[in-house]
């Protein structure tokens, strides 16, 4: 399937944040509640930027975060549609995220995965994360057992310089 990618404007938030929480339904053994809220989003964009992956009829199949501090980038809350899990677009988002931070002058690419999420962390390391540390999970209130961030990263600056 061939989508779209485009930056999302404040008017997009609502549909991220409907997207967001269906995608994230995963974590409900964990976490009490939805993934965000629209406060939360309103705050991650004035920082940040969201790219959105739509079909050719605008449907909206999947998103990430994005933040911008070089020399490093970073990207999280990456969500697909489950009706379009396992089609290609998280890895197309993931590697649109990059390539987005590498045009703004970042050399690495961090995340943070919920340890909880344990298909995650083979998943991106397959997209050639490393795990770097860990650091506490921010909203312990929201959640329904003990859990902490697991931090990846990734050079975005292949041996040799070239842009890969």
């Amino acid at each position: 399937m061939k989508w779209n990618l485009r930056p999302a404007s404040p008017a997009d938030l609502p549909a991220i944040k409907a997207l967001v929480d269906l995608a994230y339904r995963v974590e409900d053994f964990f976490i009490d509640g939805n993934r965000t809220d629209g406060e939360d989003l309103e705050a991650l964009l004035s920082e940040g930027a969201f790219l959105m992956a739509e079909t050719p009829e605008r449907n909206l199949e999947g998103s990430v975060y994005i933040r911008v501090r070089p020399p490093r980038g970073y990207f999280g809350m990456l969500s697909v549609h489950p009706a379009a899990q396992g089609a290609g677009l998280g890895r197309a988002l993931v590697r649109a995220a990059e390539r987005y931070c590498r045009d703004r002058g970042c050399t690495d690419m961090d995340l943070s995965v919920v340890n909880l999420r344990t298909e995650l962390i083979p998943w991106y390391r397959r997209l050639g994360y490393t795990e770097c540390g860990s650091e506490p999970f921010p909203d312990v209130g929201k959640l329904k057992q003990p859990a902490h961030f697991v931090l990846m990263s990734r050079s975005l600056t292949p041996p040799g310089g070239a842009t890969p």
